[in-house]
């Protein structure tokens, strides 16, 4: 049975005592990763070549901590941590090396990543992990987690229960808005779901003004988090400006600003969890398009209203869901015009501009709401057998349970070999029916 990663994140509750070594754990992950840092750049500014594995770094530190890592009086402090979060640091430096040199020889995917930065005290969160060394569950302790060199942590919530038995690989410790969170990086087996959720297929269209626009005329209402929080966000900001660099007020008062960030980071989280869960257990088949969110944050008048939705949280969410749930997901590809086109009898509008919110077709004088209409056409396009492309070249729908399936649409309705149209009026009246119903 093949396996499959997950991730667990759960809240500590530590002592102060805990507490402070947590944060003598993240400084010494973070001690570690700029001394790493620091050997590799002075060996690149000498012209020297250099072994930047992760073994090479693990080694090179193993042979210098005892002179690195040593307080004002020369005696090492080392010792006082877990040698895992020295030695996960150092990882995570390999990682970002190796990342930009293959960035730099163009044989990484994605855009271009640059040369890695020292991490500052005050502006990296504190952090550190664990992959060997005793860490994790205590049997007869569901409540609780064991950290090497802190001891028993307890946890807010039952962690057993949310591990289930399953191996725990990794365990990743963090803080965030003052509080500590562990998240557990388990191994469980990938059970295919045999029976997939009742219900049919149905179209999304993701927008500011609306969070979701389903093709069976649902609307679930854009909760706008940051919006409602942003006057709250303006007076703590003013009150951060204003204190003293380095004082004790100003580290309050950039405390209470993280807080109403995380605070709307975590109703947007929850939101964006309870629609893809009643998404994927209602219907078999969810249809979504290809959104470039990338580009979209660039348009600075749209960038915080588009961040504020998250799009990219809402697909992540979506794609491991289905396929817990056995139901299918497929995304039409992002330059398939759908709000554009008409979901009756598939002519396409030239321009129509963002201010329009009701979309009136020329040709056969359908009158509906622009994001109803996109998302039937999204639908349509999805739940499509058969497709042609923008070369004209068929391209046949994948129908894999629980796999994301990306479906390559033409503006124009799609064809069989056998001559019966599978997009365009047909189709689009069939959802127009159960729509009005």
């Amino acid at each position: 049975m093949k396996a499959m990663l997950e991730a667990v994140k759960v809240a500590l509750d530590p002592t102060p005592a805990q507490e402070k070594l947590l944060l003598s754990h993240a400084g010494a992950a973070r001690f570690a990763y700029n001394s790493g840092l620091a050997h590799v750049k002075a060996a690149m500014d000498a012209g020297e070549s250099l072994d930047r594995s992760f073994y090479a770094l693990l080694r090179w530190w193993n042979a210098n901590k005892n002179e690195l890592a040593v307080d004002a009086d020369g005696v090492p402090w080392w010792q006082e941590n877990s040698k895992e979060s020295y030695a996960r640091a150092l990882e995570s430096l390999a990682k970002a090396l190796s990342n930009w040199s293959k960035s730099r020889r163009g044989e990484r995917k994605g855009r271009r990543v640059g040369f890695p930065k020292f991490k500052s005290k005050d502006r990296t969160a504190p952090r550190f992990a664990y992959t060997a060394g005793g860490f994790g569950l205590i049997k007869g302790d569901p409540k609780a987690l064991r950290l090497p060199k802190v001891g028993r942590v307890h946890c807010m919530e039952n962690v057993a229960e949310r591990v289930g038995g399953a191996h725990v690989m990794r365990m990743t410790v963090s803080q965030r808005a003052g509080r500590w969170y562990a998240s557990l990086t388990v191994e469980r087996d990938d059970k295919s779901v045999t029976n997939p959720p009742k219900g049919g297929a149905v179209g999304v269209d993701l927008g500011v003004k609306t969070l979701a626009t389903l093709s069976d005329g649902t609307v679930i209402e854009n909760p706008r988090y940051l919006k409602k929080t942003e006057q709250r966000l303006k007076k703590a900001q003013q009150a951060l400006s204003r204190k003293t660099k380095g004082s004790n007020r100003r580290a309050k008062a950039r405390a209470k600003v993280a807080r109403l960030h995380a605070r709307v980071a975590d109703q947007r989280l929850d939101a964006m969890h309870k629609l893809t869960t009643w998404l994927s257990r209602k219907y078999s088949d969810i249809s979504i398009e290809d959104l470039n969110v990338a580009g979209m944050v660039k348009n600075h008048h749209l960038a915080k209203s588009v961040s504020d939705a998250a799009f990219g949280e809402f697909r992540r969410q979506l794609e491991y869901k289905t396929a817990r749930t056995g139901a299918r997901l497929h995304v039409v590809d992002r330059w398939y015009r759908s709000s554009k086109t008409c979901s009756k009898c598939g002519g396409a509008k030239a321009k129509l501009p963002l201010s329009e919110r009701t979309y009136r077709c020329d040709s056969c004088g359908l009158t509906m709401d622009r994001d109803l209409n996109a998302a039937i056409n999204i639908c349509v396009a999805g739940s499509a057998p058969e497709t042609l492309n923008a070369h004209g070249e068929a391209v046949r729908r994948g129908g894999q349970t629980g796999r994301a399936t990306r479906v390559s649409v033409k503006c124009e309705p799609s064809v069989r070999r056998t001559g019966a149209v599978s997009l365009g009026a047909d189709g689009r009246k069939a959802i127009l029916q159960a729509t009005v119903r």
